[in-house]
């Protein structure tokens, strides 16, 4: 079993800081490169994914002969994954620079050209629902309509992550495509959702901290300071689950943004819940305004290290960044470990059954 698994390889173009690569490498994927344009992510890639190769490239100007023969691929390797997990901000419903985000919308159509020539066995893209929604835009019909043609079959569908293992509620698009065996494939749920009080906590290795502590070890249970008269929000907003409604009758407190707005925006200033998966944890998961990430009784916003576990990266994944803030995008930008993970099992397990 061991030797078929170890011939499974995968190159992970829009690799971030790992969190694909690292979960195919938790299920038995032998990665071999991960591919990205920002290299404040080679130090966190090269620190956790064991002896993956680091490519520094704009992926509109990588060739693929150049990608052919430095990681010497072979054409119609029947165990190659290929995988483009790119950056989704332009086809996101988050509200964000649509014109700093432009480029990214062609990304697919990047990742397709390297699919067309390499043929590989296997093919995995994660994204954003929008991608699904304006699949015509965003180049997805077109592509999944090349994948059929050349015999592959092809599943795609929105899945909550929440249902393999992540606690965390992050819906995302994911396609994987097969031309090797009869079946699609499917990734691999798990019997009972984890939620936030299974994975943070005190019990769970998270001492007690206050808004604005700073840990410099790797552990990175950092946070980010708050005003005064944030804190005095905060400490009016209910444990497990309560939102800025708790302060809105406030007139010291209440946000002039949302006078006679009650029904705009109540994740503000809202604390997780302790049995219920966590939000969605974006890049802004460290600010107390931009979401639902205010931890569940303690008065300030989550930790690196607590969006990192809600992420599903072990407590061990090492993260290196310039800044409070480049860290947090990593973790915010990954694809949940756990969740690649499923999907790696998935494809092993369809690659085994095709030589039992």
């Amino acid at each position: 079993m061991k030797s078929k698994i170890n011939k499974i390889k995968a190159v992970d173009f829009f690799c971030g800081g790992g969190g694909m690569s690292f979960g195919l490498q938790e299920a038995g994927v032998d990665v071999l490169a991960g591919i990205d344009y920002e290299v404040a992510c080679r130090k966190t890639y090269e620190a956790n994914i064991t002896n993956a190769k680091f490519i520094h490239a704009d992926v509109f100007e990588l060739k693929e002969v150049d990608l052919q023969h430095s990681l010497k691929l072979k054409k119609n390797d029947d165990n190659l994954i290929l995988i483009g997990c790119s950056p989704c901000q332009f086809w996101s419903i988050i509200n964000t620079d649509k014109k700093k985000s432009e480029k990214s919308k062609s990304l697919l159509v990047e990742f397709e050209r390297f699919v067309k020539y390499f043929n590989p066995g296997y093919v995995v893209v994660e994204n954003v629902p929008g991608v699904l929604r304006r699949k015509k835009e965003s180049g997805l019909e077109q592509f999944i309509n090349w994948l059929e043609t050349n015999q592959y079959n092809v599943h795609f569908e929105i899945h909550n992550t929440s249902d393999y293992g992540v606690p965390q509620n992050r819906k995302r698009f994911t396609l994987v495509a097969s031309r090797v065996g009869e079946k699609k494939i499917f990734p691999r749920k798990v019997k009972q959702q984890k939620t936030v009080r299974d994975v943070i906590g005190v019990k769970n290795g998270f001492p007690e901290i206050k808004a604005g502590h700073q840990d410099d070890s790797d552990f990175l249970h950092s946070v980010r300071n708050v005003t005064s008269l944030t804190l005095k929000r905060l400490k009016k907003v209910g444990h497990d689950g309560g939102n800025r409604l708790d302060f809105s009758r406030d007139p010291e407190l209440q946000l002039a943004c949302f006078l006679n707005k009650d029904n705009s925006f109540k994740d503000t200033f809202g604390r997780l819940w302790w049995d219920r998966p966590a939000p969605t944890i974006t890049t802004k998961f460290f600010s107390v305004s931009n979401g639902r990430f205010v931890h569940p009784n303690e008065d300030r916003a989550l930790s690196l290290r607590e969006g990192a576990t809600l992420q599903s990266f072990p407590k061990s994944y090492k993260f290196h960044g310039s800044s409070h803030d480049s860290i947090a995008r990593q973790i915010g930008n990954a694809v949940p470990p756990e969740y690649a993970k499923q999907i790696g099992l998935a494809i092993i397990e369809n690659i085994n059954n095709g030589k039992l």
